[in-house]
């Protein structure tokens, strides 16, 4: 792990705060902070729970991927991705990134495409419980 990307998979709950701290650097003049929560409601039906899997052991590799992609894209200093996997309740903060950057306008895109390549690329499974019983699985 280099100290311009720091990504981490974990099953705790995720500290904002924590994340933040560890994405300063004395160049940057703003880091811009996303943070994921599980709603109560997905494709129209009320949500009791999602969890997230990593379901062969390198989603850590795949955050690590789209961190590296993101710095190759944009001039920010550092990027921090922390995604939380397990059975997450409604409110569960699932995904934390930080961007460190010199100006604003790179932090707010960088977050951006952070969030468009976690989205699209899915470094874990993911499953929906709802409250009628019915499952969502994500591939």
């Amino acid at each position: 792990m280099d100290d311009t990307n720091l990504v981490r998979i974990t099953s705790q709950p995720l500290s904002p705060e924590e994340v933040v701290n560890l994405a300063r650097t004395d160049s940057s003049g703003c880091i811009v902070t996303y943070v994921g929560l599980i709603r109560d409601n997905s494709r129209g039906r009320s949500v009791l729970s999602v969890e997230y899997t990593d379901y062969d052991g390198r989603a850590q590799d795949r955050l690590r991927d789209i961190a590296e992609e993101v710095r190759q894209k944009f001039p920010v200093n550092k990027v921090t991705i922390y995604h939380r996997v397990g059975k997450l309740s409604v409110g569960d903060i699932n995904l934390v990134v930080a961007i460190a950057a010199a100006h604003r306008d790179e932090g707010f895109a960088a977050s951006q495409a952070v969030i468009d390549l976690f989205k699209g690329k899915l470094p874990t499974a993911k499953k929906e419980t709802y409250l009628d019983g019915s499952v969502w699985t994500g591939d």
